[in-house]
This record gives C-alpha cells, sequence and structure tokens, in this order.
C-alpha cells in the first residue's frame, strides 16, 4: 500500500467516526395527568439545541453527539422540568412518558410588563397577576377580554350604560379610563376604544393577559393611574395548523373561532377569524328595552413572526374589527328596524358602528446589543345614534418605543425613547371650531429610564423616571421606586412607590353626555390629573404534606390631586371641574391558591376598598362621599377538579361584589314629574355563580364543553334605565331619560355549549 495514501484514509476514518457520534437521537413524550401536552418545549440551556411537542405530545431530537445532555422541558402553566440523559453508549434513547406537574402557583409564567424585559413571575420585583388562556378556557370559556378579566382580584368590569351596555375595565375601584391596555406591551387603545374597542379584543388571540395593580406612569404613559392590562397575542410558531371553536348560547347567541398557522419561508404565521352574532329582544324586566344588547361583531387577526440566524425577534400583527351594536325598544329591534330607525325621533334606539384597525409589531435589531423596537398604529371610527342624538367621531394613535437595555454588572439598566401622536375628532362642542376648538392634535415624546440593582441574593431594587412634554401642559415627570426581598426561598415582600398622571377626554369617558338627555357643562379649563401611589405586597409559598399553596396580601392606597369628577347631583346637567380638594382609594386584597394532592385546585380573592373623593362646600367646610361605582369589596373564588381517567374537567366560579354607590336619580309619577325622594344611591350586594364541564377526547386534539352563567339568575332589581315612563314623551325621550344607573349586568341566566378541535402541528426546531 501507498504510505502516501494514510492521511486520507485517516481523514475518511475520522469523518465516518464523527459521522456516527453524531447519529444519537431522543425520543419521548410529555404529558401532565396522563393528558399530552402539545407546544411543550424541550431544550438543552445555552445551546441551540431545541424543539417542540407536536399535537400528542411527542418530541424527537436528532443529530446530537455521543454526550451527557442536560434537558429542560418546559411548557406554560405547568412547572419546568430537568432531566440529565447519557447517550455515550446508545444511539437513541427513549425517555417515555414525561410527567409535568401543573404550577397552579403561576411561578414559571414568563412575564414582561412589570420591568418591560422577559422574566419569570417569582423573579419580577412587581407583582404581576398572569391569567392564561388555558386557565380561561376551562373555567369560563370567555368570548372577549373584559369577560375574562374579572377573573383577577380587585378587577371589575363597569357597564357605562343600560341601554347599549358599553364597557370598561376598573381597577381598584377607580373607572375604567384609568386603565392602561396594551398588546404585546404597547398602548394602542386609547380613551375612545376603551369604551367602545375593548368587547373586540377575542380570547383567540390571547395566549396570556398581564396586570399591574397602581400607577405605572413611568414605563407606560397617561392613562396607565389604575394600572396596566398586557394582552400578549399567541405565538404563531407555538400553533396548531388548524384550531375552531364554536359555541352557542341559551339566549340564541352565537360565537366562534377559526384560525390556522401556515409556514411561509422563514416565516411562522397565526390568521384567525373572529365573529360574534346576537338578534334577540328580551325584555324581562318591563322597562320597554331589551335585556340583551344586539350585536354582529367581527374581528380578524394576523401575526407573522420570523425565525432570524441571530435569534433575534421580528414580529409583527394586524387586527380589524367591526361591530354593529345596537339595543332599544321592540320597535327599533325587530326585523332589524334600526337601518332606517336610526335617528329617528319618536322610536327609541341606540345604534352604534364601530370600525378599528390595528397594527403593531417588534423588531429585535442584529448585533451585541439589546435594542427593540415596538410600534402600533391604530385608527378607530365611531358612527352612532343615541335616541335622535348623532354621536360621530375618529381617533387614531400611532406610537413607537425604542430600548436599549443593558447588564453592568449587579445594574439592569433599561434606556428607552417614545413617542405617541394621537389626533381626535367628534361632532360635539369638544371639538367644534365654530366655538373656539378644534380637533385634538398632540406629539407626545418622551423618555424613560430604569435601573433594576440586585443588591443581593435577597434584595433587588427598582428605580426608574419618565418624562413627558405635552404642548398644553410642558413636561411631566413620573419617578418610581420599587423593591423586592427575600427573606427565605418560599417568602417575598415587595413595595411600590410611583406617581401618574392622566389627560382626560371627558367626551369618551362618559357616556351619560350622549346617552340620556343630561347637558355637559365644563366650568374651567381641565388640569392634568396627578397620582401619589403606594402599594405593598407579601407573597408566601407553603407546603401541607405533599400539596402546595401560596397566598398573597396586597395594600395599596393612591391619592389624587387635580382629580376630574363628574358632578350628576344638578338634574339634567353633568358639571365636569378639577377637584379643589383630593381623592383616595385605598385597601387591601388576599388571594390563597392551593393545589390538592387530589385533582383539584382552588382560588380565592378579596378585596376591601374605599374610593372616596372631598372638596370643600359653598361653607368651605370639607365634605366626603364615596365615588359612584366602586364597590366597597368583592370576592372570587374558583374550584377546579380534573377527572382524569375519563378526561373531565369540572370548574366552579363565584364572583360577589358589595355595596356601591350610585348617582342620585328620580323615578317619575303618573304625571311625569320626578319623586321627591330619589332612587337607593347606594346598591345591594350580588353575587353571580358559574359551572363548566369540559370533556376532552382520546387524541387530545377535540374538547366539548358545556356551562351556565349565573347559575341562579340574578338580575338587577331596578331598570338601568330611568324616565321610560313619562306620559308626554314616548319611552327614551323624557328630558328626565338616563342610562346611568346600570351597576350589574340584567343578562339572567343563560346556559352555553361549544367546542374546541385542534389538529395538526408543524414541528420547530
Amino acid at each position: 500500500m501507498n504510505f502516501k495514501s494514510y492521511p486520507i484514509l485517516i481523514i475518511i476514518a475520522f469523518l465516518v467516526a464523527t459521522a456516527a457520534l453524531r447519529a444519537q437521537s431522543l425520543t419521548g413524550k410529555v404529558a401532565s395527568g396522563g393528558e399530552a401536552l402539545a407546544y411543550a418545549t424541550i431544550a438543552v440551556p445555552g445551546s441551540t439545541i431545541g424543539t417542540v411537542t407536536d399535537e400528542n405530545g411527542a418530541f424527537e431530537l436528532l443529530g446530537l453527539e455521543a454526550q451527557t445532555y442536560e434537558l429542560s422541558i418546559t411548557s406554560i402553566g405547568y412547572r419546568t422540568k430537568t432531566l440529565k440523559v447519557d447517550l455515550s453508549n446508545s444511539s437513541a434513547i427513549d425517555l417515555g412518558a414525561i410527567e409535568l406537574l401543573e404550577d397552579i402557583l403561576g411561578l414559571e409564567e414568563v412575564v414582561v410588563t412589570g420591568t418591560m424585559k422577559e422574566t419569570f413571575v417569582a423573579a419580577s420585583p412587581i407583582k404581576v397577576d398572569v391569567i392564561t388562556a388555558k386557565f380561561l378556557q376551562k373555567n369560563i370559556s370567555p368570548t372577549n377580554i373584559v369577560e375574562g378579566i374579572t377573573l383577577v382580584n380587585g378587577v371589575q368590569e363597569v357597564v357605562a350604560c343600560g341601554v347599549c351596555f358599553t364597557n370598561s375595565i376598573s381597577i381598584n375601584g377607580l373607572p375604567g379610563a384609568y386603565t392602561a391596555v396594551l398588546m404585546d406591551g404597547t398602548p394602542i387603545y386609547g380613551n375612545l376604544a376603551s369604551v367602545y374597542g375593548l368587547n373586540g379584543i377575542p380570547t383567540m388571540i390571547i395566549d396570556r393577559f398581564e396586570v399591574i395593580k397602581g400607577p405605572s406612569s413611568t414605563l407606560y404613559g397617561s392613562e396607565a393611574v389604575a394600572g396596566v392590562i398586557n394582552i400578549i397575542t399567541k405565538d404563531p410558531a407555538e400553533q396548531p395548523a388548524l384550531s375552531v371553536d364554536l359555541m352557542a348560547t341559551s339566549h340564541l347567541e352565537s360565537f366562534g373561532n377559526l384560525a390556522f398557522s401556515p409556514e411561509v419561508g422563514d416565516w411562522n404565521a397565526y390568521v384567525g377569524l373572529n365573529y360574534a352574532y346576537i338578534n334577540n329582544f328580551d325584555d324581562e324586566n318591563n322597562d320597554f328595552f331589551s335585556d340583551v344588547v344586539n350585536m354582529d361583531r367581527i374581528s380578524l387577526f394576523t401575526k407573522w413572526s420570523k425565525e432570524r440566524a441571530d435569534y433575534k425577534t421580528t414580529s409583527i400583527a394586524a387586527k380589524y374589527y367591526y361591530e354593529d351594536r345596537r339595543n332599544g325598544v321592540e320597535q327599533f329591534l325587530t326585523n332589524r328596524a334600526y337601518r332606517d330607525l336610526r335617528g329617528n325621533e319618536d322610536i327609541y334606539g341606540e345604534s352604534i358602528y364601530t370600525n378599528r384597525l390595528e397594527i403593531f409589531g417588534t423588531h429585535e435589531f442584529a448585533g451585541e446589543e439589546d435594542i427593540k423596537l415596538d410600534f402600533s398604529l391604530s385608527h378607530h371610527d365611531q358612527d352612532s345614534y343615541y335616541g335622535s342624538d348623532y354621536y360621530q367621531a375618529q381617533q387614531q394613535i400611532a406610537f413607537t418605543n425604542l430600548t436599549w437595555n443593558k447588564e453592568i454588572k449587579k445594574h439592569d439598566v433599561l434606556v428607552g425613547l417614545t413617542a405617541r401622536y394621537q389626533y381626535y375628532d367628534d361632532n360635539t362642542i369638544a371639538t367644534d371650531s365654530e366655538v373656539g376648538n378644534a380637533a385634538d392634535h398632540q406629539l407626545i415624546p418622551g423618555v424613560f429610564v430604569q435601573d433594576e440593582w440586585t443588591v443581593s441574593d435577597k434584595f433587588t431594587l427598582l428605580t426608574g423616571a419618565r418624562l413627558d412634554h405635552y404642548e398644553n401642559h410642558g413636561l411631566i415627570f413620573a419617578p418610581r421606586l420599587s423593591s423586592k426581598y427575600k427573606p427565605s426561598t418560599w417568602s417575598t415582600l415587595r413595595m411600590n412607590f410611583g406617581t401618574g398622571f392622566r389627560l382626560v377626554n371627558l367626551f369618551t369617558e362618559d357616556h351619560a353626555f350622549i346617552s340620556g338627555q343630561r347637558a355637559v357643562e365644563i366650568v374651567e379649563e381641565l388640569r392634568p390629573e396627578q397620582s401619589y401611589n403606594a402599594s405593598l405586597n407579601w407573597n408566601q409559598i407553603y407546603n401541607i404534606g405533599n400539596s402546595q399553596g401560596s397566598f398573597d396580601i396586597d395594600a395599596f392606597y393612591t391619592y389624587f390631586t387635580n382629580k376630574i369628577l363628574p358632578d350628576y347631583e344638578t338634574p339634567g346637567k353633568i358639571i365636569y371641574a378639577n377637584t379643589d380638594g383630593y381623592a383616595i382609594t385605598r385597601g387591601i386584597g388576599m388571594t390563597v391558591n392551593h393545589q390538592f394532592m387530589f385533582p383539584l385546585a382552588i382560588n380565592m380573592s378579596w378585596n376591601v376598598q374605599e374610593v372616596i373623593e372631598t372638596e370643600p362646600d359653598e361653607n368651605g367646610n370639607n365634605v366626603t362621599r364615596a365615588v359612584e361605582f366602586a364597590p366597597d369589596w368583592t370576592t372570587n373564588m374558583t374550584l377546579n377538579y380534573n377527572w382524569r381517567k375519563p378526561k373531565l374537567n369540572l370548574s366552579y366560579t363565584f364572583n360577589a361584589t358589595g355595596p356601591m354607590a350610585l348617582p342620585e336619580l328620580f323615578d317619575l309619577d303618573a304625571n311625569g314629574n320626578p319623586l321627591s325622594t330619589p332612587r337607593p344611591t347606594e346598591s345591594e350586594a350580588f353575587l353571580f355563580h358559574n359551572v363548566q364541564i369540559t370533556k376532552g377526547f382520546s387524541n387530545s386534539t377535540f374538547e366539548l364543553y358545556l356551562g351556565v352563567q349565573n347559575l341562579f339568575d340574578y338580575r338587577q332589581e331596578i331598570s338601568p334605565v330611568v324616565g321610560v315612563n313619562d306620559p308626554t314623551t314616548t319611552p327614551g325621550f323624557s328630558q328626565y331619560f338616563d342610562t346611568s344607573y346600570a351597576f350589574s349586568p340584567i343578562h339572567g341566566r343563560e346556559f352555553y355549549l361549544g367546542f374546541r378541535w385542534n389538529t395538526g402541528r408543524r414541528k420547530k426546531g
């Protein structure tokens, strides 16, 4: 043999041996309670090796080297599991069934809202409540975000109108306009949309939503006075190829979702369609108006994310939402007569056409530095009639947020530049050029900085500040100070101090000026509201035998100056002014989560609060009164039992709402004159019971669910509308007509039946 050929043979032998060494593979199946977990992640930390499970929970890792690996198996809503696998002596190993335990305490949930970057719930210096889509589906199957938000302690739906039932989200008793609603971290919902657009956020697009209670203006600017709700949309790469969710109710309502997830080149896509249909007149309380709002609603959503070679993220999403919402007397609704009767002066009805377009996304720039651009655009158009009163409004918002994140020793520094452009125009005196007003144009540049300082293993300090410039109000400064102290592994104390500020657009925040016959008076130039907040949170994890649980105690205090409150005490008027005194919201809440050894999980929460305003009377004496529609207390409970063998999940939820202050309104006598005694100015406590049964099937792709909301048929005893019995006019057109006495739903008991079907899976990694 020619010795000159030895080097070539050696190289060939080396390549063959190397190829053999790289032939190792790992297979297995991830499950929980005997049920396969689709879309679980299997990864080797610190490397690019990884994959996700298919719809049957199965996975396969190929091309591994002959060595020992440490695998991390994760799935949202479950505890992370770590396995060591030695492939030195085997070319293929089947790990069999890998069982994950449910993370009932939420410690493994990833959150981004508290600090504008990814962290775990347990590690965040800011208290963040997380509700996942899976949790919503197995408990109440809501059709939109507003229905699901009531599962969070201290958060309520507030009904703004007793006819068209528009609503908003209240945190710790503050009106809905004080809550900033974000989509993937961008403030896309302005004041107009916070009243007329939140129902158009279907649960179909939601992966989870995160809630921070208390001012967050340092990161998110104006509107984040009561808190933040950040809706995290689904990751296209982790969705089934096709999903269907259809539901019908005993009130002749129909809701549906259809979505598919194609792969187009380097892009993963998610495309979804959501609809709602309600067309039924139901007047159980005999006030001439339907107890159920009618609507045709459609929402189209798409999100695209790119798998880049540099492991950076690029994503863009868009949502179009159309709603035809209406309610009124029977003649207005029957056979869709409202289309010809909109604005009629004899037959009362409210008809709201809403068109809304949203575009939002994220781009992480290439390179070693962590630089990211978030952006959003929205256009909201409302065309509506409230009786014979026409209300047309447009709002447009453009937002960009450029952030730079840098770790410097024990400091995690975040610096951001923001720019927000807002346009608002309507056909009221607010933007009437003939009286000296004009469409509102605002360009709001801002800068913020945040430093998360890990002082020690037990103590973390978070400081931050924001500076925004408003054309009419100059510079507004919003500082922030938070801390987290862990005296032990299972105990966490969090403290937060901060300020909030808010500019008010009255005509999108108070529905009463257009729904009803009240006149609006603005008695002074309104200044921005300011707030000062302190909150305290204690979280304790405990074990009873082999079962685990946790409890949270929250205390909060917010002090407002320049607060703008509507005054309803003058008949026929709503008077707006900055209060000469002050307003306070304060309270304490507690939440207990417990997972028993048998498959029963329980969540209980209580919230007690006081929301008051104090201002001087005509004699200079301070007078304190409760702010309307802020309940004194609320209680929530969820029981969830997972009967594994027949794949049945049984859920019971309970919501109780305590007394709340109500506006002073007067019913009419037989002659059409106001009575001398007003309606009750405080509501009675009320409660709702909901039950749901979910049945899974062996292939884990099909679910059937059946439930009942408002099991014991609670209804608000007094009609939410006033002045419908005026003998001098037809219902709705009395000078005393008012729709603001809506403090709870009047929907009544409702049964529902639906199914979900998820099929197909594109493998990743």
